[in-house]
């Protein structure tokens, strides 16, 4: 019987089917484009092949089209007699995910995974700060995430996905320097794996090397394809160190032309969430503030993101409302918050309506509550400096500079040498 890249038997008895299910599964775990073509090529060459039509509506959903990732996802239905019991269980799990039942996908996947543990792409949804453990809202996630990578470690030796996505368990874990030996070592196997480069960002951003990282990425950068998932979130760091390193108009540039609306296709989650991000970073830094841009994203939330429900969108939705002076969508995210984290987010969001007001006496005291637990929002450590970089601007607002300075070397240590607590004001 034929079988994928890690040994699983597949119901199929096409070559060219198996060859290009392989090529879709590798283009999804490394965040490449790609995906969709090569799925459609294995259901073209192999019509009943199930896992492919799966493997598709799983690369729709990934690009956010949800309705043809659940239609797709009916037709894997359709043709799902006759195949292992491995492959049902992996529908099972990927049609509850696909069709938004987010408990009972981990729930599934978990259960699959102790018969199955090298079916990486079911592993996949339960990895990285944006999968299902990543937006669980619960707290002692991140230990949760380490913990289900290091559970699997045993079964995937020096695999370049699972190495990717094992470092950036270490690394926001803060096991920052076995993170760097398994991402090199994943990267030495793949050094075209865009989760790989991605986290290998992260791994030099939680160190404190600017010009490594700002270097490294920039360079990787040059031949990724614009189509791909991660292409817009790549660009936003790069546009960060950028601005890190008072390049302003190299910030800019790449925010424009590639993560913001209209600038450049990504995933609606990134282009919204990172260009909030970046605007109010900007401005912290003492950039001049660009209401159009803030009303352009508020816009762009409140059309992509209609209801709350999803933590991260949700406070970094906020911000950009509050930004915008756009009142009646903020008092909605602050009174409609719901999920394991929504009282999390209600805070947050009164936080950057005072923010707008420049209210910073009420900045600080409703952010106090959450910094010890603002890992409940969702995202990585990196993109969650936001929280703790709009606390100590209020404090220095405040002139409460000798607090903030021992929050930072507290809470960021490796940021002292790259931003100078007198530069965030």
């Amino acid at each position: 019987m034929l079988q994928d890249r890690y040994g699983n038997d597949l119901t199929t008895s096409s070559q060219e089917a198996r060859d290009a299910y392989i090529e879709g599964v590798d283009f999804v775990l490394s965040a490449n484009h790609g995906a969709e073509d090569a799925f459609k090529r294995a259901i073209a060459a192999d019509p009943s092949f199930v896992l492919a039509h799966a493997g598709l509506a799983r690369a729709y959903q990934l690009v956010a089209r949800g309705k043809e990732a659940i239609e797709t996802m009916a037709v894997a239905r359709q043709h799902a007699s006759g195949i292992s019991e491995r492959e049902q269980s992996h529908i099972a799990a990927l049609d509850h995910l696909v069709g938004g039942n987010g408990a009972a996908a981990y729930k599934a996947i978990i259960a699959h995974l102790e018969d199955h543990p090298r079916d990486a792409f079911v592993a996949q949804p339960c990895t990285s700060v944006f999968g299902l453990i990543g937006f669980s809202g619960v707290a002692g996630r991140e230990a949760e995430m380490l913990a289900f990578m290091h559970r699997l470690a045993p079964h995937y030796g020096s695999d370049w996905w699972f190495d990717s996505l094992y470092a950036f368990a270490q690394v926001e874990a803060g096991q920052t320097a076995i993170a760097v030996e398994t991402i090199e070592r994943s990267l030495a196997v793949n050094p075209r794996n865009a989760n790989g480069a991605h986290i290998k960002a992260h791994i030099h951003y939680e160190r404190g090397e600017t010009d490594a990282g700002y270097n490294y990425i920039s360079e990787w950068h040059k031949e990724f394809d614009k189509r791909a998932p991660l292409h817009c979130h790549i660009s936003w760091h790069i546009a960060l160190w950028a601005l890190e390193q008072g390049d302003e108009a190299r910030a800019w540039q790449v925010m424009e032309d590639e993560v913001m609306p209209d600038g450049a296709w990504g995933p609606p989650i990134n282009v919204m969430t990172d260009t909030a991000s970046f605007l109010l970073r900007a401005e912290i830094a003492g950039g001049k503030p660009r209401p159009d841009l803030w009303k352009k994203i508020s816009d762009y939330a409140s059309q992509s993101f209609p209801n709350t429900g999803l933590a991260f969108v949700d406070v970094h939705a906020a911000l950009a409302h509050a930004m915008a002076g756009n009142s009646d969508e903020l008092e909605r995210v602050i009174s409609d918050a719901k999920g394991p984290a929504g009282e999390v987010v209600s805070k947050m969001a009164e936080a950057y309506r005072a923010f707008a007001k420049q209210d910073w006496n009420e900045v600080v005291a409703r952010l106090s509550p959450t910094m010890s637990e603002h890992e409940r929002i969702g995202g990585s450590r990196a993109q969650r400096d936001l929280i703790e970089f709009t606390y100590l601007n209020a404090l220095l607002k405040l002139d409460r500079s000798d607090e903030a300075e021992r929050m930072l070397v507290m809470r960021r240590p490796n940021k002292i040498a790259a931003h100078s607590i007198h530069g965030l004001h």
